[in-house]
C-alpha cells in the first residue's frame, strides 16, 4: 500500500482549526467544524480512557484547556464527555462523535498517543471506530510500537511514523532509554513500514525524512509550521504542512 494522494492534497490543520482569541479550543468540536469549513484536513489526537474509548484530546489529562484535573485514562468516557473547554460551552468528543461530525468531508489525521507500555487497547478502538467510517483516515505515532498494531490491527488503513531528531528523558519520560534509542532515525521502519512520515519541522532538512522520502517513496508531512519561515522550510523539505496560527489558501 501506498499513502493515499488524498494524504499531501491540501494543509493539515493541527488539532483542528483552533484559535482561542475567538473561543476555538485546540481537539474541541468547534475546531473540527471550522476545518471542514474552509476545506482543510483535520489533525487530532486521541487518548484512551478507564472504559477503553479514544477520546479526542492532546493532554493525558485535564486543566491546561478543560475544566476539571486528573489523568484521563483513570476517568470513563462517561465522565469526559461532561468536560468542558475553559472559557467555551463545548465538551470533550470520542473519536466515533469526531467521526460523526466531520462525515468524510476532509481527512483525519489521527495521532495516536502513547504511555510507551505496550498496550494496544487504543488502536483496537480506533480500529472498532474505523470499521464503519467509510471517509478518509489515517492513523500515527510517535510510539513504533502503536505503528504496530496500527499496521496489525488496521492493515487497511494508511499509517504513519511522527519522528524528530531525538527523544530525551525529559522530553519523553514514560519511555525507557531503549525505547528512545529504537525511536532514532527512522531504524525501525522494517518492522513498522510507515506509509508516510510526518517530522518536526525545525529539523528539516535531515537524513533519515529525506531518504523515507526519496528513497522509499513515503510522503513527508511536517508539523508544527506557524511561521513564513517555516512555511519556507515545509514547501522547500516536504509533501504537505501540519499548520497552526494562520489560514493558508486551499481550492475546494
Amino acid at each position: 500500500m501506498r499513502a493515499p494522494d488524498w494524504l499531501t492534497a491540501r494543509p493539515v490543520a493541527h488539532r483542528g482549526l483552533h484559535d482561542r482569541a475567538r473561543g476555538i479550543i485546540e481537539n474541541m468540536p468547534g475546531a473540527a467544524a471550522a476545518a471542514v469549513a474552509e476545506n482543510f484536513a483535520i489533525e487530532c489526537d486521541i487518548q484512551l480512557t478507564a472504559d477503553g474509548e479514544a477520546m479526542v484530546h492532546h493532554d493525558n489529562a485535564l486543566g491546561r484547556l478543560t475544566e476539571g484535573s486528573g489523568a484521563l485514562l483513570g476517568k470513563t468516557s462517561a465522565e469526559l464527555k461532561q468536560v468542558l473547554f475553559k472559557d467555551t460551552p463545548e465538551k470533550m468528543i470520542s473519536l466515533g462523535d469526531l467521526c460523526a461530525l466531520v462525515a468524510g468531508r476532509v481527512p483525519l489525521v489521527i495521532e495516536v498517543k502513547s504511555h510507551f507500555d505496550g498496550d494496544r487497547k487504543l488502536v483496537a478502538r480506533m480500529a472498532e471506530v474505523l470499521a464503519s467510517y467509510n471517509g478518509p483516515a489515517v492513523g500515527m505515532s510517535f510510539d513504533p510500537d502503536q505503528v504496530m498494531a496500527l499496521r496489525e490491527l488496521m492493515p487497511s488503513r494508511p499509517r504513519g511514523i511522527i519522528a524528530e531528531r531525538e527523544y530525551t528523558e525529559a522530553d519523553w519520560p514514560e519511555a525507557t532509554p531503549a525505547q528512545r534509542h529504537g525511536m532514532l532515525h527512522l531504524r525501525h521502519a522494517f518492522r513498522t513500514r510507515p506509509h508516510f512520515v510526518a517530522w518536526w519541522v525545525d529539523e528539516l532538512p535531515a537524513a533519515a525524512p529525506w531518504i523515507a522520502r526519496n528513497i522509499f517513496g513515503c510522503p513527508l508531512l511536517t508539523w508544527t509550521v506557524r511561521t513564513p519561515e517555516q512555511r519556507a522550510i515545509a514547501a522547500r523539505h516536504a509533501d504537505q504542512m501540519i499548520f497552526e496560527g494562520f489560514r493558508p489558501k486551499t481550492e475546494a
